[in-house]
């Protein structure tokens, strides 16, 4: 599983830290372990049901909003860097993170993708910091996972946490606009 891993996530040598990058790892093979899905799944199945018949896969808009946050992270120690401190391995672990408990909320049935009984009870953000938190990944990272979503809008996100915030809705919300 830890080679199927690698293989779907590239960015993984991007996080400076072994240690966080083990972590982030060791995550992943754990929620592909315990899915119903299998790690080729991600490369095919929509990365939300939300949208009708979404074009984009899970594994398309995830890596999207790695590059994206990176990026961003990026421009913004360039410019912002004296002023506002950014860890660019939090941000990248958090980006690759922020969607992980999908695969425990998400089922295949009768050739399609469907919400499991527990993606019904426990969105994504939930079953995502359960899991993590089990492999190590340490709080800061946790806290991304947990307020990436709508679910964080109740909280004060951390400047990363924005970030990764930002990005996954900038390679989603168009989407919502395609059957407008």
């Amino acid at each position: 599983m830890r080679d199927a891993v690698e293989r779907l996530w590239p960015e993984l040598e991007w996080i400076e830290s072994l240690e966080l990058r083990e972590a982030v790892t060791r995550a992943w093979v754990l929620a592909l372990e315990r899915s119903p899905l299998a790690p080729e799944d991600l490369e095919t199945i929509p990365f939300t049901l939300k949208v009708p018949d979404c074009p984009a896969t899970f594994m398309q808009h995830k890596r999207c909003v790695v590059h994206i946050a990176r990026d961003g992270a990026r421009a913004m120690q360039e410019f912002l860097g004296e002023s506002l401190d950014i860890d660019l391995d939090v941000v990248i672990a958090g980006a690759i993170l922020a969607d992980v408990g999908k695969v425990l909320e998400y089922e295949k049935a009768d050739g399609t993708i469907r919400q499991s009984a527990r993606g019904l009870a426990l969105r994504h953000p939930f079953t995502g910091v359960a899991v993590a938190l089990e492999c190590g990944v340490p709080d800061d990272v946790c806290h991304i996972i947990a307020a990436h979503a709508g679910e964080g809008d109740m909280i004060r996100r951390s400047t990363e946490a924005i970030i990764v915030h930002h990005a996954d809705f900038m390679s989603y919300l168009p989407f919502l606009n395609l059957g407008a």
